[in-house]
């Protein structure tokens, strides 16, 4: 079955690279006009805006911070101007700053939580706003207005070295759901998508040759994933298709968040 996001508007927070990257494109191949957030990598935003448009679609790039509510509000202001209405938020930027927790300061505690969560819930707020402002147009969507959480398998597995990052995710868990609870009733659905193991630029090395058997020792489905895996199901909670879906989170993680270590444990 084809999924159409025909005359939707998403907007992809954090969709400079990586997982946002593939997000944005791939709700633009299935149709969406769509709005590519990106905080310091203008160009690669620029430039797959400006494919997507060579293509037939439409999109544009739109800077800003999303841990700062100036900029939200100024983003979320452009992708209307430019489109008219919004249908599809995926707030999805986030970042790492490791550490073990003993050494870890607090401006890199402050800074994870203030983008990988405050912001999601300033993208959520702003679109709930935008939803509820724009007439419902049951020939798009069955939905008034959809959420798409960008978490981690780190929301329910612990991870050492990276508790502001593994506390960011646990708290989106429990954002989605309070929202989704929340506003269910106004038909907007809101979900979220964890992903596991993604091999991205990023973290290509790291998932290589001795490394990256390593990891895949953590994963049953044997294979590291790929952003398309995560963008696929993205779609998929956008559309129509998915449309009872909500308030839950779907891992896209090979199996990573069973607990493989403890296959011969039981």
């Amino acid at each position: 079955m084809i999924i159409s996001l025909e005359k939707q508007v998403a907007l992809v927070t954090g969709a400079s690279s990586g997982l946002g990257y593939a997000c944005a494109e791939a709700l633009a191949q299935a149709g969406a006009a769509v709005v590519i957030n990106y905080h310091s990598q203008q160009e690669p935003a620029e430039s797959l805006a400006a494919r997507i448009r060579e293509r037939g679609g439409q999109a544009i790039a739109v800077g800003g911070d999303v841990s700062q509510e100036a900029d939200v509000d100024a983003l979320f202001a452009q992708a209307i101007n430019a489109f008219g209405r919004l249908d599809i938020l995926v707030a999805n930027s986030g970042l790492q700053k490791d550490a073990p927790i003993g050494e870890m300061t607090l401006a890199d505690w402050n800074k994870v939580i203030e983008v990988n969560l405050t912001g999601q819930f300033l993208c959520a707020r702003a679109a709930l706003r935008q939803f509820r402002q724009q007439e419902a147009d049951p020939a798009l969507s069955r939905a008034s207005g959809k959420i798409i959480h960008m978490s981690s398998v780190h929301q329910v597995i612990p991870w050492a070295g990276h508790a502001n990052y593994a506390a960011s995710k646990g708290g989106i868990d429990l954002l989605m759901r309070s929202i989704a609870q929340e506003i269910g009733e106004e038909r907007i659905r809101v979900n979220a998508v964890a992903p596991g193991a993604i091999k991205t630029a990023i973290n290509e090395d790291t998932l290589q040759g001795d490394a990256g058997q390593k990891v895949l020792e953590l994963i049953p489905y044997g294979r590291i994933g790929a952003p398309e895996d995560v963008a696929n199901a993205v779609v998929w909670l956008a559309s129509d298709l998915s449309d009872y879906v909500h308030g839950t989170t779907l891992f896209v993680d090979g199996g990573m968040s069973l607990y493989p270590g403890f296959r011969d444990n039981g």
